[in-house]
């Protein structure tokens, strides 16, 4: 008996000395990791360049998070052979490189939120560590704020990382690299870039998609500012104000998608006109559709009337024409037999008053006979007109004098709609009714210091997409029937009268037009709403003149 208790004392020995942690019970740990010290001399000054390692004592075991995302070194040392702990947890950190350092330069490594203890995982925020290779660490700093120009948001479980990176300014710069400064953009918008040398800069932020810390023109959002930072002993600079707008890559044919009654070319960048050509000889009767500036070119055509695909796939050849270059395309087409014409209601089945009726096709609308149509309420024919809108040639637009409370009925009969080479096969009936006025509100915007070009004022929902806008150069702008909610405001100017809002451009070193967010006094969010009631009207000032332009 005495020696099973023995046996048995023995094992809660050894299994209270092998557990690594805290005991059970007592107040919850809080605290995150603390440093003791690190190999380098604690002045952190004149250090050898020769030098091949950073090592930091920790007062508790910790782990290392996302690591290669968070680890920010200024500058940049590229070759690194060893990062430590890798998954157990130590009581050091360690970062083994084979480079060799700069002379009279400091260093800077930014942990970001990589450091935890092992046990409850307290991250040791924004954790820095620096020394230098010269007499003195360099102290400057320059902070300031990042912010989205189009006030959009991220997308729900996407983890993005923004970075704001320092080059020096050199007679050939090249931003495939990685910055000379970089640090990550805290979730508020703030950064700050600490321990610069003083210097001649560009400055530039950008949306680290792949978190290699390169700017990936085209594909991430940045923000950048045509001035040089000129960086000052001594004298540090605060209160920088940046806009990420979408980064818009180079004009060039990307590839091609067989759609619904032909063939749908894709392009990277936004060409403002593609001319399509065949060079097929069984393709002669074909018809080209693009809206300027959108990044789809489709072509239309009649497979059957010419044998195109209706055995086996055929390969057409098109020459395919931007501002940038010619692209010979060779597209791969099977004829789909059950591809139709199909009409939709393109609009909200309850309609504010006083708001047109849309129908959606999924081909562009080249022909409609509205007379053979039938608009009813309460079995009685109602008046009306029917026109393919100017802005999308696959939406018709139906204006009557439509009565609040009441329900229509739209019967369209087929063959009655078309397409170049296609026309609806069946008829469709459409139902909708009109809301009462009582249902909603009217928002009225008095603007100061407004633009003295066009521009749009615009009403966005939660996830920042558009539910009203009008374009207009008015300094008081008035929006009836709106539907009850949160809204945000935003302003784009159209600078160039154009009627189309241009993006930046990295490339060309050209800023975006204008925009504004509407923001009310200390809200802590980017936009402040505006809500929609009822059969109120709400009424808002803006201050153009309030908001800092630029980038």
């Amino acid at each position: 008996m005495k020696k099973i208790f023995f046996l048995f004392l023995i094992s809660l020995l050894m299994l209270s000395c092998a557990r690594v942690g805290s005991p059970n019970g007592g107040a919850k740990d809080t605290i995150p990791p603390k440093m003791l010290f690190s190999n380098i001399d604690t002045t952190r000054v004149n250090v050898p360049v020769t030098t091949k390692e950073l090592r930091i004592e920790f007062d508790e075991y910790i782990k290392l998070k996302d690591i290669n995302k968070n680890l920010i070194i200024s500058p940049p040392i590229k070759n690194i052979k060893k990062i430590l702990p890798a998954n157990l947890g130590t009581k050091f950190l360690m970062i083994q490189w084979s480079d060799t350092l700069k002379e009279n330069t400091t260093y800077n490594f930014n942990f970001g939120n990589a450091i935890n203890d092992l046990n409850e995982a307290n991250v040791l925020p924004y954790f820095n560590y620096a020394f230098s290779t010269g007499p003195e660490i360099e102290d400057n700093y320059l902070s300031g704020t990042l912010v989205d120009a189009l006030g959009e948001k991220k997308s729900e479980g996407k983890d993005v990382n923004y970075v704001v990176g320092l080059y020096q300014v050199k007679d050939s710069m090249d931003y495939r690299q990685k910055p000379y400064y970089i640090t990550n953009v805290d979730p508020d918008g703030y950064f700050e870039l600490n321990y610069l040398s003083p210097g001649k800069y560009k400055i530039l932020a950008f949306e680290d998609q792949n978190g290699n810390s390169i700017f990936d023109n085209g594909k991430e959002k940045f923000a950048f500012s045509k001035d040089d930072v000129v960086i000052e002993d001594k004298k540090n600079i605060s209160g920088t104000k940046l806009k990420l707008y979408p980064s818009v890559p180079p004009i060039k044919y990307k590839e091609y998608k067989q759609t619904n009654g032909g063939i749908m070319l894709l392009y990277e960048g936004k060409p403002e006109n593609v001319e399509v050509t065949s060079a097929s000889a069984n393709l002669k009767d074909y018809k080209v559709t693009h809206r300027p500036k959108s990044d789809s070119v489709f072509v239309w055509f009649d497979a059957i009337a010419q044998n195109i695909g209706v055995d086996k796939s055929d390969n057409l050849k098109l020459a395919s024409k931007t501002v940038v270059k010619t692209d010979s395309v060779s597209v791969y087409y099977k004829n789909d037999p059950k591809a139709e014409m199909i009409l939709a209601s393109g609009s909200d089945k309850v309609l504010a008053p006083n708001t047109l009726f849309k129908i959606k096709a999924n081909f562009p609308v080249s022909e409609i006979q509205s007379d053979k149509w039938r608009l009813t309420s309460d079995s009685i024919s109602q008046s009306f007109t029917a026109s393919i809108s100017k802005t999308n040639s696959d939406d018709i637009v139906i204006n009557s004098d439509f009565k609040a409370g009441k329900s229509y009925q739209l019967s369209i009969p087929k063959e009655s709609v078309k397409s170049f080479y296609k026309s609806i096969s069946k008829s469709y009936r459409l139902d909708f009714e009109i809301g009462k006025p009582t249902d909603f509100g009217t928002f009225k915007l008095e603007i100061s210091n407004a633009p003295t070009s066009h521009f749009w004022v615009q009403m966005l929902n939660e996830k920042g997409d558009v539910q009203y806008q009008q374009y207009t150069k008015e300094n008081v702008v008035y929006f009836k029937n709106l539907k009850p909610g949160d809204y945000f405001l935003r302003i784009l100017v159209d600078n160039n009268d154009d009627a189309y809002w241009e993006t930046a451009s990295f490339a060309e070193n050209r800023y975006a037009e204008d925009a504004y967010l509407f923001k009310k006094g200390k809200d802590q969010n980017p936009m402040t709403k505006v809500n929609i009631r009822p059969m109120w009207e709400i009424n808002e000032k803006w201050d153009l003149n309030a908001e800092t332009q630029g980038n």
